[in-house]
């Protein structure tokens, strides 16, 4: 029986998805909820996992191609079995030997070639690594459709090129720019240039990050925290939490829940431009800013005023792992009235983080530095930090956000009173 694959129900705010990759061509078995295909979305990639066990009998589009909801893109054959490889060809007889050279003995044109592959093989070089899936040894073949015909079409080798698609496959993209000479490949060159297409993700960001300079009067005001007390109390209750809750207690939650209190405490600075209203939000659903290989995404914690650290932690964890497998849904993706950004991660000492539309605020943490201060009258070293708050200044003053980045600091700096909520 025939089944069609079809692209998910995408969201309202999602209206179409890009074909990334196939992982099956036409002929391949496929099991119960193996990725077929990855779509790329604006925000997230989507794996489509096979309905049943069975052999693909169609796929309707190549890589690259958009598709939209509930569009039939493959066709599966139900229980169907992978046709059995073809049967290698017979060696071709030996040549006839020189009239001054023995006969051989019998059983000697079986042995002789597997003597000389035993010799080839000795002369090759070992190599510790194995080869990839593109490389000459695999072929054409390896390739998902899209990729394999360009490649027969131009006579190109997979194993020159420099795959550019997901764990460094090639891609059809790939195909064509190496055979038109836009990118010199896994050789590379003198002066090697390489031409690659902006993932769907990475237009959305850019896109995005256009409308906010284009429609928010962006303004950043910065503060720097003394974090003296909050490592020690990491280092004095780090591990006790670590096996109480099987986390680690780390700064994002004490980052976060200072957030939550003072977004309570100045409600403007939780709240968003629709037209010519304001929408205070009564909950503090703040985003999460993580790096992955194809951008930046924001899955958002939800009510965090109600949640404890390590819960806090928990799902920052969860976020960070999903994220780095490509596992994110939409649904992780969607709200936040609030983001914070952590560019002390890659070693940023101060910048001017970029408000995320519709949202009219972001806090920017950077790292963590050991300056001479003044405490008591006596100079001392302390961990410090420079923190920023770019906001949309059309509904937020100055002093709003001024005080509320002197909030966040006195969190920080007396940890006890954000256990209180204080």
């Amino acid at each position: 029986m025939s089944i069609e694959i079809k692209v998910p129900v995408l969201p309202e705010s999602v209206s179409d998805a890009t074909i990334a990759t196939w992982h099956k061509k036409v002929g391949d078995a496929v099991k119960r909820d193996e990725n077929i295909v990855d779509l790329e979305t604006d925000k997230v990639v989507l794996e489509v996992p096979a309905p049943a066990d069975g052999v693909i009998k169609e796929l309707k589009f190549e890589e690259g191609a958009t598709v939209n909801s509930q569009q039939v893109i493959a066709v599966i054959e139900e229980g169907a079995a992978a046709p059995a490889p073809a049967a290698a060809p017979a060696p071709a007889a030996a040549p006839a030997p020189a009239a001054a050279d023995a006969q051989p003995a019998a059983g000697a044109q079986e042995v002789q070639p597997k003597a000389d592959a035993a010799k080839a093989q000795a002369a090759a070089p070992a190599s510790t690594t194995p080869a990839p899936v593109t490389s000459s040894a695999a072929g054409v073949s390896t390739l998902p459709p899209g990729a394999r015909f360009e490649a027969i079409t131009t006579g190109t080798n997979p194993a020159d090129v420099q795959g550019t698609g997901r764990r460094g496959a090639v891609t059809k993209e790939d195909i064509v720019n190496f055979a038109t000479g836009k990118t010199p490949g896994v050789k590379g060159g003198a002066r090697p240039e390489e031409r690659v297409p902006m993932t769907r993700m990475r237009t959305r960001i850019a896109e995005r990050l256009m409308q906010s300079k284009d429609s928010i009067a962006m303004l950043t005001s910065f503060n720097e925290v003394n974090l003296s007390k909050v490592m020690q109390m990491r280092k004095q209750l780090g591990e006790q939490f670590q096996k109480d809750h099987g986390v680690k207690l780390g700064f994002m939650s004490f980052f976060a829940k200072a957030a939550a209190n003072a977004l309570r405490k100045y409600p403007i600075v939780n709240a968003s431009v629709d037209g010519n209203d304001i929408i205070y939000y009564g909950y503090a659903d703040i985003s999460i800013a993580v790096s992955t290989d194809r951008g930046l995404v924001t899955p958002v914690l939800r009510s965090v005023e109600h949640m404890g650290f390590a819960e806090i932690e928990k799902a920052i964890g969860d976020y960070a792992t999903k994220a780095r497998d490509g596992k994110l849904t939409l649904d992780d993706l969607q709200g936040g009235t609030f983001t914070i950004t952590n560019g002390g991660t890659f070693g940023s000492l101060m910048s001017t983080p970029i408000v995320n539309p519709p949202q009219s605020a972001i806090l920017g943490m950077h790292a963590i530095k050991e300056r001479a201060i003044v405490e008591n009258g006596q100079v001392i070293a302390a961990p410090m930090m420079y923190i920023a708050l770019s906001y949309d200044h059309r509904i937020i003053d100055g002093k709003d956000a001024v005080q509320f980045l002197v909030d966040i600091k006195n969190q920080l700096e007396n940890p006890e009173r954000m256990l209180l909520g204080m």
